[in-house]
């Protein structure tokens, strides 16, 4: 049973160090699911001081945000005590891409000032695009201070929002539609791969350098505006999309669970660079009961950090759009147990591990599934491997222990995963 708390708010109300946010509703009720904490060995997010977000707020640290500007001023303020942010409807950014460009920048002019370049551009024209990026980089990212959770009530969205946790500690996200956080200014580079790429800025959830942070019962995904709409500039698609939830530069203890991935193409990145530096001994991540639906890649792809990635469930029918799902990086010491592929059957088994320099992995428990056929037992490193040289590793040098019981057997894990993963599967009476 959970318990409901009533919760008194006044219009106005201003805390220490804290924006105001105007409460529309006199009496608002506050879902025991804000004051729910990870729970103990769920995760590295639950190592040594565990994560406990803003559970411990008192009443005057509760916000019931419906616009962007409420959610900014929620976030806002040097105040580090517990907070609990609860989400209501749907929150845009206050601007779009017929708003942002600088007055010196069109994408036309862009395109015929750097059509054919084999440098990355320099110049006015870039130089305005940057300026333009700015300006939606002030209006779309969101920094989420320490000591926070963010709860989603009922249906709530937050789209064209990136929330950037950013050297914060001890953060909660539960229960949030996050949607379609597109650039509407990518960066071109000629010198990214053979053909050049179009590289974009905003994930819907950044972490960069933070640390103990709990994903849990989100829907991520680029919502209506799809990769196969972009069009294609310089013979490269427009890319637009960035990652899904990323965890990057030095990032710590983070566990990522019963969420839904959707229709998204760079869908979890963990490590930015293949440099040794800060990210030594940290970038250690918990993945577990995902559902990762027709992604096109990193599912995770990892550099350097222990992740430990169990009873997900891949669904993956696209095979134009299939590229892999772990990507096994630098010094990456991935640890795969019991999770479920169900494929098209034009997307071959040695497809789901990429070599991107790392030195191996650990995989157990795996089954597939093509369509409604049988399932099998299968070792997808194994079958990588076989058609690859040279092999990747077969021991990933640590045992995750962080696990809060028994695993979800392989055959489970469609069904487990589909019926409580995403967002809109919490009790929020």
């Amino acid at each position: 049973m959970f318990r409901r708390t009533a919760l008194v708010l006044t219009s106005g109300l201003l805390l220490a160090g804290v924006a105001t946010v105007p409460a529309s509703a006199a009496t608002v009720t506050v879902p025991a699911a804000a004051r729910e904490v990870l729970p103990a060995n769920d995760g590295w997010a639950s190592s040594t001081t565990g994560t406990t977000g803003g559970s411990a707020a008192t009443d005057d640290h509760v916000f019931v945000v419906r616009t962007r500007d409420e959610l900014a001023a929620a976030l806002a303020g040097t105040d580090t005590a517990p907070r609990i942010v609860l989400v209501a409807g749907t929150l845009r950014p206050n601007g779009d891409c017929a708003t942002y460009p600088d007055p010196e920048y069109s994408l036309d002019a862009f395109l015929a000032a750097y059509q054919g370049t084999t440098v990355k551009p320099t110049g006015p024209l870039e130089d305005a695009r940057v300026r333009s990026a700015k300006n939606q980089a002030a209006d779309i990212q969101l920094k989420v201070p320490s000591n926070t959770t963010i709860l989603g009530l009922a249906n709530a969205r937050l789209i064209g929002l990136n929330l950037l946790i950013s050297g914060a500690d001890n953060v909660i996200v539960r229960n949030l539609r996050l949607e379609d956080a597109a650039d509407c200014f990518p960066a071109w580079d000629p010198t990214d791969g053979s053909a050049g790429n179009w590289n974009s800025a905003y994930d819907l959830i950044t972490l960069t350098g933070g640390t103990h942070v709990w994903a849990d019962h989100n829907t991520f995904s680029d919502g209506d505006n799809v990769d196969s709409l972009q069009p294609v500039y310089f013979g490269r698609p427009y890319q637009v999309h960035d990652g899904a939830l990323d965890v990057i530069r030095a990032s710590d203890l983070v566990t990522i669970s019963y969420n839904v991935f959707q229709e998204h193409d760079k869908t979890m990145l963990i490590g930015s660079t293949n440099t040794v530096g800060a990210d030594v001994g940290k970038l250690r991540v918990t993945v577990h009961h995902n559902r990762f639906a027709n992604i096109g890649q990193r599912a995770p792809r990892v550099r350097f950090g222990q992740v430990d990635v169990y009873d997900n469930y891949y669904y993956e029918t696209d095979e134009d759009f299939y590229q892999y799902s772990w990507g096994v990086g630098v010094y990456s010491a991935i640890y795969a147990e019991n999770n479920f592929f169900l494929r098209s059957a034009d997307i071959p088994l040695d497809a789901v591990v990429y070599n991107w320099g790392g030195p191996g992995m650990t995989e157990k428990g795996t089954l597939t599934r093509v369509g409604t056929g049988r399932i099998a037992e299968v070792n997808l490193l194994a079958e990588y491997n076989t058609t690859h040289d040279p092999d990747l590793g077969t021991d990933a040098g640590w045992t995750p222990v962080l696990r809060p019981g028994p695993l979800t057997p392989t055959a489970q894990v469609p069904s487990v995963v589909t019926a409580r993963s995403g967002a809109g599967r919490l009790c929020l009476s």
